[in-house]
């Protein structure tokens, strides 16, 4: 398939040396990070025309490069199909040709409901999916067409679909139905409110660490002046919370596909576009450290002792990270967190341990 018919270049802008956007090429490398920039909301009750997101790559562009070594690609704007399932389509087949060149596509924009484009192009090239969302809302909905309110169900329940796990971070009480909730709980899956995230990443980065693929939903980031997400929020993860968060995202040791969905695209505010761009970067560094870590990993492992019941914790050296298991295959292990260690210590063990 031919890219140039439905993707269009990005604008020259012009940038320093130091600057990540002299540096930025428009070909999908091996092992690079490709940005995608989509205007269909369609999924999201909006429209589909093409919007202009100059304003944030201006502000991306102007960040500093460090010493990234990962080729940063930025293909440029998707062209919305004449349908909302077109768009998916297009889309699919355009993260299937990164995921051939194990490039880590990025896709800014467009509504929620692409996140079930991401799942389906990454299904396509491996199995057993690790998807971690970081949405306010928990919607199951069984409706027919492809939308923001049913991409999850689609996910869950499709026979087509390899899931590992689920862990869906920041849903708020007062905006969720609670029926969708306990779904989430007696299928086993992690939910994790939002309070549990403010403040520190130290108790949720475990959910990143072995995520496959990774969406976040914009309306899960408090607005602050001009909207920043398409449902605007008083209450969410702020300006700090989220950039710390996409750097844990990048962090992860599995990552294959990124989404960042429901920004507000037409807003011109400045700052909400620096915070996009901010956003963006924080990732491409996280990506950037993880892939300087060595191959080579050794553990430390620590034994505690719950009603007569031993139970094994490792420790990486190198990293500092915590898992709960004794299974020498590291893979089989549960991330976790150094105080889930320390509440074991006081006899507390986290349910999510002792599953089947």
């Amino acid at each position: 398939m031919n890219f140039e018919d439905f993707i269009i270049p990005p604008k020259k802008i012009r940038a320093e040396k130091w600057q990540i956007g002299d540096k930025i090429i428009n070909d999908i490398k091996e092992d690079g990070i490709v940005l995608l920039f989509v205007s269909d909301y369609r999924g999201a009750d909006g429209d589909a025309e093409s919007q202009d997101f100059t304003g944030v790559r201006r502000e991306f562009y102007k960040l500093s490069q460090l010493d990234f070594d990962i080729p940063v690609i930025d293909l440029g704007d998707l062209v919305s199909g004449r349908t909302s399932q077109d768009s998916h389509y297009i889309l699919q087949e355009v993260l299937s040709a990164c995921h051939h060149k194990n490039a880590i596509p990025v896709i800014v924009g467009g509504g929620n409901d692409l996140a079930f484009s991401l799942f389906s192009a990454l299904n396509f090239h491996q199995n057993n999916i690790s998807y971690t969302q970081i949405s306010n809302v928990v919607s199951l909905k069984q409706d027919e067409e492809i939308h923001e309110s049913n991409f999850l169900s689609k996910i869950l329940g499709s026979k087509n679909f390899s899931i590992k796990n689920y862990h869906h971070l920041g849903y708020q009480k007062h905006l969720n139905e609670m029926d969708s909730v306990r779904l989430i709980k007696e299928v086993q899956f992690d939910i994790i409110r939002l309070a549990e995230m403010m403040n520190s990443t130290e108790k949720t980065e475990p959910y990143f660490r072995k995520a496959d693929l990774v969406t976040i939903n914009c309306d899960a980031i408090e607005s602050f002046g001009e909207p920043f997400s398409m449902n605007p929020q008083v209450n969410g993860l702020n300006r700090r919370e989220i950039c710390a968060y996409m750097k844990e995202i990048g962090l992860s040791e599995k990552l294959k596909s990124v989404g960042i969905f429901n920004y507000n695209i037409y807003s011109d505010s400045q700052l909400n576009q620096q915070l996009l761009a901010q956003m963006i970067w924080y990732l491409i560094e996280g990506i950037n450290i993880q892939r300087s870590h060595p191959k080579e990993k050794s553990y430390e492992t620590f034994y505690v002792l719950i009603n007569d019941e031993k139970y094994a914790f490792k420790r990486e050296v190198f990293s500092n990270l915590w898992y709960f298991g004794e299974d020498d295959n590291i893979d089989n292990c549960i991330p976790c967190s150094r105080s889930d260690f320390d509440e074991a210590k006081k006899g507390f063990l986290n349910s999510r341990f002792t599953r089947n």
